[in-house]
């Protein structure tokens, strides 16, 4: 501190002195930690340390060093944090399922998919990819600028020369104060071309860019169930999200068993964790239809998925654990970076890729003009080797008489200073006329070489050119093989299913048996013989319903409402079954009027006692609670007579009045719910049966042990509403048609 300032103290408002020191502290977060430059997509101490084991030699070719060595030199020289923080960074760029295309090259234990850590790094050495080669190339050639580092003895980059396309390549990620970033990893190959596309056409849209390389490409694979839509939107505005899930595929067994292998998981999932998450929650008994997981992994993923019942469908089975479990999570895409003047910004697709590429034009013309520079000096003193091999003794002898033989050789042959001295530092050896040969041949390929640089630099076609050339190389590099092969797959955004615990059950016919008193049991098959069914003592049978165990079952009751039974829930064996009441919440007043099975787009004709009904879908009839639907409204005093099927087109109606009344179908309407249109007006009031029939075929009742059938019903057709006529002869009085 200067002397002038020691002791000095000035007073401050305490805000604006808590203001401009968090504002301080907020822009060294953002710029020197957390947010990575568009040029190379680097952190300052991911540039560090790869420029720190550049500086060691540690190129792809040399052998291993300790990592200890490394990080020392990075916080000795570079970066002045803890060792810890800069041993995290290293191991992760070194991680091959962190890094889509890591930067450093591990040996020993580096950690695992599975969530483990590294060992220390006294154990663990490393060297730099070829990737990391590319992101260097050029550094020594006044690519870019430099630096002092924190004590100001040493010189580090600002930012690397970057040919190959780090920041989309790699992905980055960070949190600052007030902003964040998070940019997936991307095929490197597919990225080249996109670039190179760029190239072509810069007015090129994101849709195209998106045509070359469409989505994240992550290490760990997966397959990204995304609309094209929700993805150009994305890139578009720099801002959205991916979903990202587990790939499965289904392996058979014996006997129609199966079970689910997943071989790839969502990026940066540890694998440990996360079937630690799915037995969890097994155990909590949130995963019904998965009876269990294994981790049968070796170097490769694979967890295997059993489920409760081979009846289940394998995609309905992964969709409950797509929502449960971290087996579907959500990928960030948040391109929030530092610009080429270190300003933190949002920016697109083509914007990201445009930065990049400027980035690389300004590269390609600074190695250029350093190029040339070197290229003016060599010629230079190439021209003063030409100058003085036309008179070597003259050379001789000045350097042997001469006290400063410097000044005499520039006098005698019209050199510079720099051809004098490079003529005194040459090797005796070299004075040979075949050197001469050689140094024309040098001095015609520099300038050749000379002009090309100098044509280049003065078309800006021919730079742009160059550079897609320079990609179309790294593009070929990563184009196949293993590091270079597509890892995740893209897919539609998936559509809904519909998850039920109906799925655990195996289909079997089964019989449903209903008593008087409202005891309900299934036994397994058909019934052959009704009438040897056993019933408690004053009891006897009602309804016995044909199914299956996985169909729902309506029941109808008197208080107007309809339940929906699962058959499966229905007690099975010999013993009695238990009440109704216990499967639906009826009234212990309220009794069964029906159960049957409501398919899909058939009608049924709800009557109350009051001579009131109408028509109902069988979807309306569904309810998913135990306490029933509402259907049929009734008055004080009422009950619901009668629910019958729908089929044919007349209905017959029979009163209280002990008259039949016969009319169209059609003339009821059609409700989900309410107390319906008057039937048969009655003076005594109320019907006692209801029939829906083909009037073609006639209607049918019981006579004792015999079945009838009226064909001709003229005399009883009328319209809905009137009172009807007295039945035709042998018609029950007390109700034939229920």
């Amino acid at each position: 501190m200067p002397d002038s300032l020691s002791g000095r103290i000035e007073e401050t408002r305490l805000g604006e002195a808590l203001s401009e020191r968090y504002l301080a502290y907020a822009l060294s977060t953002i710029m020197a930690r957390s947010l990575p430059d568009v040029r190379d997509g680097l952190k300052p101490v991911h540039r560090r340390l790869i420029y720190a084991m550049r500086q060691l030699r540690l190129d792809p070719a040399a052998g291993f060093k300790k990592c200890a060595r490394v990080v020392g030199d990075v916080i000795g020289k570079f970066h002045p944090h803890g060792d810890v923080a800069v041993y995290d960074a290293l191991v992760r760029l070194a991680q091959e399922f962190a890094q889509r295309y890591p930067l450093i090259e591990g040996q020993g234990n580096f950690g695992n998919i599975d969530g483990d850590n590294a060992a220390a790094m006294r154990y663990t050495e490393a060297r730099l990819t070829m990737v990391a080669e590319l992101l260097l190339d050029g550094i020594e050639e006044d690519a870019v600028d430099f630096r002092p580092t924190y004590d100001g003895e040493e010189q580090e980059p600002v930012v690397l020369p970057a040919a190959f396309p780090n920041l989309l390549a790699n992905g980055a990620a960070g949190i600052a104060v007030g902003m964040a970033s998070a940019i997936p990893p991307h095929n490197a190959a597919e990225v080249c071309q996109a670039a190179i596309r760029l190239i072509r056409h810069s007015q090129a849209s994101t849709a195209e860019l998106l045509a070359l390389m469409p989505g994240p490409d992550f290490p760990t694979g997966g397959v990204l169930a995304e609309d094209p839509e929700t993805i150009a939107a994305a890139y578009e505005s720099g801002r959205g999200s991916f979903r990202l899930r587990a790939h499965w595929e289904v392996e058979h067994g014996k006997h129609g068993t199966w079970q689910i292998v997943v071989s790839e998981i969502p990026y940066q999932v540890p694998k440990s964790r996360l079937v630690e998450q799915i037995a969890a929650l097994l155990a909590e008994r949130k995963l019904p239809l998965l009876a269990d997981v294994r981790d049968e992994s070796t170097e490769a993923v694979r967890l295997v998925l059993e489920p409760r019942a081979r009846t289940i469908e394998p995609a309905m089975l992964m969709e409950t654990l797509f929502r449960a479990s971290a087996l579907e999570s959500r990928i960030a895409l948040n391109m929030n970076v530092l610009d080429g003047g270190r300003t933190p910004r949002v920016m697109g697709l083509r914007e990201l890729l445009g930065a990049w590429l400027a980035h690389r034009h300004e590269v390609l013309e600074r190695r250029a003009r350093h190029r040339l520079a070197a290229i003016e000096r060599r010629l230079e003193i190439l021209d003063g080797y030409l100058a003085v091999f036309l008179d070597l003794d003259a050379v001789i002898r000045i350097i042997r008489e001469e006290d400063e033989p410097a000044p005499a050789l520039m006098r005698r042959f019209s050199l510079s200073e720099i051809q004098a001295e490079a003529i005194l530092n040459m090797r005796l050896r070299s004075l040979r006329r075949l050197e001469e040969i050689q140094i024309r041949e040098e001095r015609g390929k520099l300038a050749k070489e000379q002009r090309e640089i100098g044509t280049l630099l003065r078309n800006e076609g021919k730079r742009w050119e160059r550079i897609a050339t320079e990609i179309e190389k790294v593009r070929q590099r990563f184009a196949a093989g293993a590091l270079g092969t597509r890892r995740t797959r893209i897919a539609a955004a998936p559509a809904e299913i519909a998850v039920s615990t109906e799925a655990l059950v195996e289909r079997e016919p089964i019989t449903v048996i209903l008593s008087e008193k409202g005891w309900i049991r299934a036994v397994k098959g058909p019934v052959a013989e009704p009438g040897e069914l056993r019933f408690k003592e004053g009891d006897r049978l009602k309804i016995l319903l044909p199914c299956e165990t996985t169909d729902r079952l309506s029941l109808f009751a008197t208080n107007g409402r309809a339940y929906t039974l699962k058959a499966a829930d229905v007690p099975r064996g010999r013993g009695d079954g238990q009440p109704v009441r216990l499967l639906a919440e009826l009234g212990n007043a309220d009794d069964v009027i029906a159960l049957f099975l409501a398919r899909a787009g058939t009608h049924f004709l709800v009557a109350s006692t009051g001579g009131r009904g109408f028509l109902v879908k069988a979807e309306d009839l569904l309810a998913e609670k135990r306490t029933g639907r509402q259907v049929l409204n009734l008055k004080a005093g009422e009950e619901a007579l009668d629910l019958v099927p729908a089929e044919g087109d007349h209905v017959a109606v029979q009163g209280r009045n002990g008259k039949l009344l016969v009319f169209p179908l059609p003339e009821l309407p059609e409700l989900a719910r309410g107390s319906g249109v008057i039937l048969q007006r009655s003076r005594d009031g109320g019907i006692m049966g209801v029939k829906v029939f083909p009037l073609s075929e006639g209607l049918s009742w019981r006579q004792g042990s015999r079945q009838r059938t009226e064909t001709n019903l003229t005399p009883w057709l009328g319209t809905r509403g009137q009172s009807g006529r007295l039945p035709p002869t042998g018609f029950p009085k007390s109700g034939g048609l229920g």
